[in-house]
């Protein structure tokens, strides 16, 4: 189990420590995540991580290319991965660690000219990384809470031209484009629960360009997916294709960034992961 100090886990690894009392616990500052996650897998029969959504796609990218179940504790601001997964408390996990109760889920990738990666939640670009940029810039300063409610506030009363991109050759403005890791059940654009985790889906929504974007991302937020709206577009593929970024094109994936730059392609590799869950019918 490879902890975030920087998530403040102490008290959720001393809890799992009581009722799964020889698994190997490493905690570590978040820069040093990355090394430490890959020792562990090299050792390991299984990989376990405490932290937030950013943690665990670090430890799931890890998991993916060694080959090893994962074991998720929450211990973020934000887990919504653990939660979709039904592990909220240390002796659920516990419990289906003990008896091998695990599932395979889907892991979303996306890939351009600046690079891979991969993502359990969700991934988008336009005006999100920039809230997810502002959000980390006052979070350490406020909280999580009311720093997304100030980068919020901030991005969309900036004087700023949407994202163009290339659908299918034909060149179009966006403020937003959202890929969720398989379908949500969500109303508007903040992404809800998940059911079905292998569903091999791209959950996708796309808020068109166009002046007035706080107004066009309200909108979209009070509108259901499945209905028709002007200001947005609402699709289910296994695949998405975008052309034509710039470079320095930011994008966000599970709350971290990163840049993307040509063609940029968002997929799916179907039930790529094995994570331990309690059994449904414990």
């Amino acid at each position: 189990m490879v902890a975030n100090s920087g998530a403040k886990t102490s008290d959720r690894v001393s809890e799992l420590l009581a009722v799964l009392p020889h698994a190997e616990v490493v905690t570590c500052e978040p820069a040093e995540l990355p090394a430490e996650l890959e020792k562990a897998a090299a050792r390991a029969r299984a990989l376990g991580v405490c932290g937030g959504d950013g943690t665990v796609n670090a430890a799931a990218t890890v998991a993916v290319r060694h080959g090893l179940p994962l074991a998720v504790l929450p211990g973020g601001t934000l887990n919504h991965f653990a939660y979709d997964l039904g592990v909220e408390e240390a002796t659920e996990l516990a419990r289906a660690v003990e008896t091998g109760d695990a599932v395979a889920v889907d892991v979303g990738r996306f890939r351009s000219a600046a690079g891979e990666g991969y993502f359990l939640n969700t991934f988008s670009l336009g005006v999100y990384p920039e809230l997810v940029r502002e959000r980390e810039r006052w979070s350490h300063r406020i909280g999580g809470w009311p720093a997304g409610v100030l980068a919020a506030a901030h991005v969309l009363r900036a004087d700023r031209q949407p994202l163009r991109a290339e659908f299918g050759g034909t060149e179009r403005a966006l403020w937003l484009l959202f890929a969720g890791n398989c379908v949500y059940n969500r109303l508007g654009l903040a992404p809800a629960r998940r059911f079905d985790l292998a569903d091999g889906l791209l959950d996708v929504r796309v808020v068109h360009g166009g002046r007035r974007p706080g107004a066009r991302l309200l909108a979209a937020a009070l509108t259901s997916p499945i209905e028709r709206s002007p200001v947005q577009t609402a699709v289910r593929p296994r695949r998405l294709r975008v052309e034509g970024l710039t470079p320095g094109t930011k994008v966000a994936y599970d709350g971290e960034l990163a840049d993307a730059e040509g063609e940029l392609v968002v997929d799916k590799l179907p039930e790529a992961l094995a994570v331990y869950r309690p059994s449904l019918t414990a």
